[in-house]
């Protein structure tokens, strides 16, 4: 007989996935950005002289979905980049005013999602499923940051 689907740890962890990251998507998105977006803005704070080579390396990400990423944000007026010399290949990235404004008002949103998500769990609860996902993570080398 084969196994159902609700008997599987992946079915459970795949639902509430699905649920915790759609709820957010929501909030980011009437905010005007997307999540891939939050993550690159909330990876810049307080980060000065970051290359966009560095920035990939730091989320675990190729350079070609950086590059489109940071393009998205500088047309929004989120992020610039900074040329050291004419070439365009060496750059530096940051904040603009109105991205350093924006990053605290998503943090706030990721917060307010994770306490709508979890905050029915005790402390105690919380803490034991952050360790064992971060044991299944770092037991399967699993580092690349999640962003959709």
């Amino acid at each position: 007989m084969a196994s159902s689907l609700d008997s599987h740890l992946g079915y459970w962890l795949r639902l509430v996935s699905n649920h915790v990251t759609f709820r957010f998507t929501r909030k980011v998105e009437a905010q005007g950005v997307t999540v891939a977006e939050w993550v690159v803005l909330r990876q810049l704070l307080g980060q000065q002289e970051i290359t966009p080579s560095q920035l990939a390396d730091q989320l675990g990400m190729t350079r070609g979905a950086v590059s489109k990423l940071i393009e998205r944000l500088c047309q929004k007026n989120l992020v610039e980049r900074q040329s050291l010399t004419e070439d365009r290949r060496y750059q530096h990235l940051g904040l603009t005013s109105a991205g350093q404004a924006l990053v605290p008002v998503l943090a706030r949103l990721a917060d307010e999602n994770e306490a709508e998500c979890f905050g029915h769990l005790s402390a105690g609860q919380q803490q034991a499923l952050r360790t064992a996902l971060q044991e299944l993570a770092r037991q399967h080398g699993w580092k690349e940051t999640p962003v959709s």
